[in-house]
């Protein structure tokens, strides 16, 4: 249900002002007085209340529109979408606006090729023993000297921290005990990826996990010849994701929302360095004392002794 903004009453409210006036005996003066409104609307109300129509908002929607497109032409061009034609091809080959096609296929909700497809059914997975698979992403995050837009609760044309940089966010994480690695860097080469990827194995051997295979998607620092020189040297697989799917290295994905969500956006941080300080506190508490949904509200760190 929609209120219009400038709705001075809710449902209820509307109701209870009827109800005072028809059933306890209040004038319409002093409803309209005591709910600020006008006497017209008390009026207004009085009627809909009467004839037993709901106290909501009516659509502003007209009941009907002129050179409405023939329902006819609108299965056709469902249909022609339907067999991958753009909204400009069919346009031109029912001699139609571009625009009268693509207002058609929105409200139909196939104004983009990705809702042609079936649903994918959930493929979902855990590998059974911890180190079996470690999940690798890299997130960008922008550095800053003072709060910005996010803080300020202001329009993103208001305040810019211009030339201050990017700082990147390399994060591992355990596929089976949801166990997290986290260090942020300057860039997303190649060098650094592979030192990132060395400290996270000593990290994970730290803690009696054994690292098998890494999982990263298809950015350059993984694809270089650094790279796939140092997981040959360390003795692990690599798999990359398949290509436009980030949903192939869904844990990642899904720390990551979860690290923006917790860390990255939670606090007005004054500057990017306040930002990073705040960073390794958090990360204790996710792996030692944050239940994980995924693990039955357990935590990461108590998989390793589970």
């Amino acid at each position: 249900m929609e209120i219009h903004g400038n709705a001075r009453l809710l449902p209820r409210q509307r109701a209870l002002l009827c109800e005072r006036v028809r059933i306890e005996g209040w004038t319409v003066e002093d409803a309209a007085e005591s709910f600020g409104v006008s006497v017209r609307t008390v009026y207004r109300w009085l009627a809909r209340w009467d004839a037993g129509e709901p106290m909501t908002d009516r659509s502003s929607a007209p009941g009907a529109v002129a050179n409405r497109t023939d329902d006819a032409v609108v299965v056709l061009i469902e249909q022609l979408r339907r067999a991958r034609w753009t909204s400009t091809r069919i346009a031109s080959e029912l001699r139609m606006p571009t625009s009268t096609v693509c207002a058609v296929l929105k409200r139909l909700g196939l104004n983009r090729l990705w809702r042609l497809e079936p649903p994918e059914p959930p493929n979902r997975y855990c590998r059974r023993h911890a180190g079996e698979l470690i999940h690798i992403d890299i997130k960008k995050l922008g550095m800053f000297n003072e709060p910005g837009h996010r803080v300020r609760q202001r329009g993103r044309g208001t305040h810019r921290n211009r030339g201050v940089g990017w700082e990147f966010v390399h994060v591992a994480i355990d596929d089976t005990t949801r166990l997290a690695y986290v260090e942020i860097l300057d860039d997303e080469k190649g060098p650094t990826c592979v030192g990132f990827l060395k400290r996270a194995i000593c990290w994970f051997r730290a803690h009696g996990i054994t690292v098998q295979a890494v999982m990263t998607d298809n950015g350059t620092g993984y694809r270089s010849n650094i790279h796939r020189a140092a997981v040959t040297d360390l003795g692990i697989r690599h798999h990359r994701t398949q290509p436009y799917r980030p949903r192939t290295n869904g844990k990642a994905e899904r720390f990551i929302q979860t690290l923006q969500r917790e860390w990255a956006y939670v606090a007005a941080y004054e500057s990017s360095w306040q930002r990073r300080r705040a960073l390794l506190p958090w990360l204790e508490y996710y792996n030692c004392r944050r239940p994980h949904s995924a693990l039955s509200h357990k935590t990461p760190a108590s998989q390793l002794t589970d």
